[in-house]
């Protein structure tokens, strides 16, 4: 992580750099965003690549979110919802980001989805759901709740706080659907450090696993991705290239990309519903189940299961217990039925297939491999069509259906992320729509006539490589204009995907103050209205600046040289040749002039810059520094370079005219942004939409402490009701003691029924704690018993060893003895202090009644233990010490006392030699304190 070892030469550097890495080492995180379920990864310090697992220990959340008038339920508990409660269930709202509420795909899911009330955003003419009248959201908005939700799973499983992350969009997303996700992230305050196009995140995750089997032979990876609202199929390209600052490293290239917007599981399963909606309404002639919403959610969920069963099974039963009115509905549907169902979609599955070939002007041929991705390739009919559409073997399995671009993505995250340091994996997104600048300028015709003409300029042409700057130079301009930024020829979608798309036209761009720049800079040659662009790693366009650049013809005027100037200019070249020699023989320098060569090299600067005196070299330097060959060399140049230097000199003078001095000048153009497609979120609409959420937080933070604070107290009653009535509570408690805890808990348990439910969490904490107080003295009378046989059996063991030890020790003649009277009276006295304790607090325990506070205390136990064994292991310290101390022989050596050191050595165990180098130790601490 430290890559300045120039930081490293002092402990301030050091420690400067250790505490920087220390501040950004934090977790990152990715979100797979698919249209049912969204896969949370994480990488902290370590913990590599993880997938996090939700709060019913599940890798994959459902994307839903249930909105009741005081509450918020996100994934499994708001799945259930959308059963119990479809209305307030929101499901699939990624469709609606970025879109009009005249789009076609707002149309479908008013179709899909009719319990939902959707109204129109006035300003941005968008979508906002309308739950009630108090309640009503964007889509950019329950997009940030699951965000947010997203960021909490993800810090509760890294135990850590996450701010960075990795979000994946579908490819097909245009410049307004990514920035609504990225309002959606700022409004979770998330930090987005990129939108990942999902295709994008699945090969890299394919290609990071897979580093050593790409080398520079190109290898052509298709991956075709059925989720559950659209289909993607990528044309992928592996191989090395060699880098400026990595070397040779992997890089993957996406080469062609083809979507289909609404072909995938979920229309699937529609199509499954419908089916048992009319099976049902066939067997229940006198009940229509389309006009009950609960009942339809049944359907729809158990056309889901279906799906799944039927892509292993041949047929299977649907069955729902009280569909409709209690009655229960089954019906056998074999894969069949559900193939014929699906016809016309299974025909859909080829089209990716060509548009990606088409976009990357390859032909099935040049494709080694195609991998299937997303959970709906699992269908088996769906296979067998794609398996002929490709014309190969067989389709490859080998990559996480599910998993794969939350993995690819979280590897980018920490790519991308100052905390971490991968192995460089070069990745080059392309920008799947064309996007041009389009201006109108006058003209003259051969008739001397002017008219107008459009011009188009492409700015990112279809499959261009991003992150990428471009600039477009306007030359015929000479006072303030405006050009627009749209989309450019999009005949490759097909009219339904182009009605979905939204508008064509991105930005009008208004320019101010193009003909003041031109009027104060009437002197200077234009070199044109320069407008910069990026499009940003996330794919997102953005203009940076327009500028007014200017040129003029500057005369070079020569400058009278100053002495200083003229001898700085003839005498540098000679001290920065003596510092380099000076440098090359340190070694000479420091035993000729007793001294580092660093002093010498300030002199000759100082002598430079300063004092303006000539260098005075110590005789043999220049000799010594300079090598005979390089003597030699140089000195034939110089016999050379006088022997044709004039003439030289005078040809070079008549060969190169001298080049003109320009001068540039650069004026910034103001810029007015006219947003065509949808209108990005004003400053006070996103103010008020991050209040709102985070309203919505603390009050689901506040409900949960409630929840966790009712569940407390409930729990505390009825298990302290219980242990009232077992023997060890019983033994140490009188009759009357339990009958007063007894109504006590007794009375909190019915105002838990009549008050709790209305109680506040500062209401319930004190009632629990109230009863905790009560019960504290019995709770304590009980633990404590409990805790004796284990501390006295401990203390009668250490008492047993301590007493042989001490024996043993009395028992060594007096030439071998190694401890001291002193020592062992101690540990005598403690032993003796020990037992005369445990004996008469025993007594007196004994004598109390158990309904009493005991007076033998678990803590004064371990506390005498703990003097006891200090002693005894001071001894044996000492014994082991002197069964491998070193021989008469050897010296001890005192620690040596050096000035400012202080008491520096104490406490250290310090090591000496003698002539034949044995190991001699010398304990400071017992010094200090008397010890011998």
């Amino acid at each position: 992580c430290i890559k300045d070892h120039s930081l490293l030469t002092t402990r301030g550097g050091l420690c400067w750099v250790l505490g920087r890495y220390i501040s950004n080492a934090l977790a990152v995180m990715s979100v797979d965003l698919g249209s049912e379920s969204m896969k949370i990864a994480i990488v902290k310090p370590g913990v590599p690549m993880e997938i996090v697992l939700n709060k019913e220990s599940q890798r994959k959340t459902p994307v839903t979110v249930a909105l009741k008038e005081n509450e918020r339920l996100f994934g499994d508990s708001a799945m259930g919802m959308s059963i119990k409660n479809p209305k307030i269930a929101l499901r699939y709202f990624q469709d609606l980001l970025g879109k009009h509420i005249d789009n076609p795909q707002v149309t479908l899911y008013r179709w899909r989805f009719p319990q939902h009330e959707l109204v129109k955003d006035e300003r941005r003419q968008t979508v906002i759901f309308k739950l009630s009248h108090e309640m009503q959201y964007s889509p950019e908005e329950i997009l940030a709740m699951v965000l947010n939700y997203s960021r909490g799973l993800a810090e509760e499983f890294a135990e850590q706080p996450v701010k960075d992350a990795v979000i994946t969009v579908p490819v097909y997303f245009n410049q307004a659907e990514r920035r609504a996700v990225l309002h959606a992230a700022q409004m979770a305050d998330l930090k987005v450090l990129q939108l990942i196009n999902d295709n994008t995140a699945v090969a890299l995750n394919y290609g990071v696993f897979r580093r050593k089997d790409i080398n520079a032979t190109v290898q052509n990876i298709m991956f075709y991705d059925m989720g559950a609202g659209n289909t993607v199929c990528t044309i992928v390209t592996y191989q090395t290239v060699k880098t400026k600052d990595s070397g040779t490293q992997p890089q993957l290239q996406i080469r062609g990309v083809g979507f289909d917007r609404t072909l995938g599981g979920l229309e699937m399963e529609y199509r499954l519903r419908d089916y048992l909606v009319k099976l049902f309404n066939k067997q229940q002639p006198s009940k229509d189940v389309r006009q009950n919403l609960r009942a339809m959610a049944k359907l729809l969920k158990e056309a889901n299961r279906l799906k799944t069963i039927l892509s292993a099974n041949a047929d299977h039963v649907a069955q729902i217990e009280g569909l409709l009115d209690d009655v229960d509905f089954k019906a056998k549907v074999s894969r069949q039925e559900f193939e014929d169902l699906c016809s016309d979609l299974f025909q859909r599955v080829p089209g990716p297939v060509l548009q990606a070939l088409s976009s990357a002007e390859m032909n099935l041929d040049e494709i080694d491999q195609v991998i299937l991705v997303g959970g709906a390739t699992r269908v088996p009919k769906v296979q067998e069509v794609l398996l002929k559409a490709v014309d190969k073997d067989e389709l490859g399995k080998n990559i996480n259906a599910d998993e794969a671009a939350a993995m690819g993505a979280v590897y980018q995250a920490a790519a991308l992320s100052k905390a971490f340091k991968v192995k460089p994996f070069i990745v080059r997104d392309a920008a799947i729509f064309p996007i041009q600048v389009e201006f109108t300028r006058e003209v003259e015709e051969e008739d001397k006539s002017k008219s107008l003409k459009h011009n188009k300029r492409i700015l990112f042409q279809r499959m261009a490589p991003y992150p990428q700057r471009k600039v477009i130079t306007f030359n015929r301009y000479t006072d303030d204009f405006e050009f627009c930024v749209n989309y450019g020829d999009l005949a490759f979608l097909s009219q339904d995907d182009l009605q979905a798309f939204g508008s064509l036209n991105l930005t009008t761009v208004k320019l101010r103050g193009v003909g003041d720049s031109f009027r104060k800079h009437l002197d200077y040659e234009s070199k044109g209205i320069k407008a910069h662009f990026n499009m940003d790693e996330s794919g997102v366009l953005s203009l940076d600046r327009v500028e007014s650049v200017f040129e003029t013809v500057v005369e070079d005027k020569p400058e009278e040289e100053s002495t200083l100037t003229s001898k700085y200019t003839v005498l540098l070249p000679k001290y920065i040749w003596v510092a380099r020699n000076c440098y090359r023989n340190i070694g000479f320098l420091k035993s000729t002039l007793s001294g580092s060569c660093v002093p010498l090299f300030k002199i000759f600067v100082a002598s430079v810059m300063v004092l303006q005196i000539d260098l005075f070299i110590y005789p043999g330097v220049a000799s010594l520094t300079q090598d005979p060959k390089e003597k030699e060399e140089s000195g034939k140049e110089e016999e050379m370079s006088k022997s044709r230097g004039d003439s030289t000199d005078t040809k070079m003078e008549e060969k190169k005219p001298k080049v003109p001095k320009k001068q540039k000048l650069v004026d910034e153009i103001s810029v007015e942004l006219d947003v065509r497609d949808v209108l990005d979120l004003l400053e006070e609409e996103l103010k008020s939409s991050v209040k709102k959420l985070q309203d919505l937080t603390v009050r689901d933070l506040e409900k949960q402490e409630r929840e966790k604070s009712a569940n407390s107290l409930e729990a505390f009653i009825f298990e302290t009701q219980d242990k009232l009535y077992q023997e060890e509570y019983q033994f140490v408690s009188t009759e009357e003691q339990r009958e007063e805890i007894s109504r006590k808990l007794s009375e909190a348990s019915n105002w838990m029924e009549e008050e709790g439910y209305r109680a506040t969490t500062k209401e319930l904490k004190e009632k629990l704690s109230e009863l905790k107080k009560l019960c504290r003295s019995l709770f304590f009378r009980v633990e404590e018993r409990r805790k004796w046989p284990d501390r006295l059996n401990a203390l009668e063991n250490l008492l047993n060893h301590s007493t042989i030890f001490l024996k043993g020790a009395r028992m060594i003649p007096e030439a071998d003895q190694i401890f001291t009277e002193v020592e062992l009276s101690t540990l005598e006295k403690a032993i003796s202090e020990t037992v005369t304790w445990k004996n008469e607090t025993l007594a007196e325990q004994n004598k109390l009644p158990p309904t009493e506070k005991p007076t033998l205390l678990s803590k004064d136990i371990e506390l005498k233990i703990a003097a006891l064994d200090r002693e005894v292991q001071y001894l044996l310290n000492k014994a082991k010490f002197n069964a491998t101390a070193p021989p008469d022989s050897e010296k001890v050596i005192p620690p040596k006392e050096e000035k400012g050191e202080g008491e520096a050595h104490s406490g250290q165990w310090l090591l000496a030699s003698s002539e034949q180098h044995p190991h001699t130790y010398f304990d400071c601490s017992r010094v200090a304190s008397g010890c011998p």
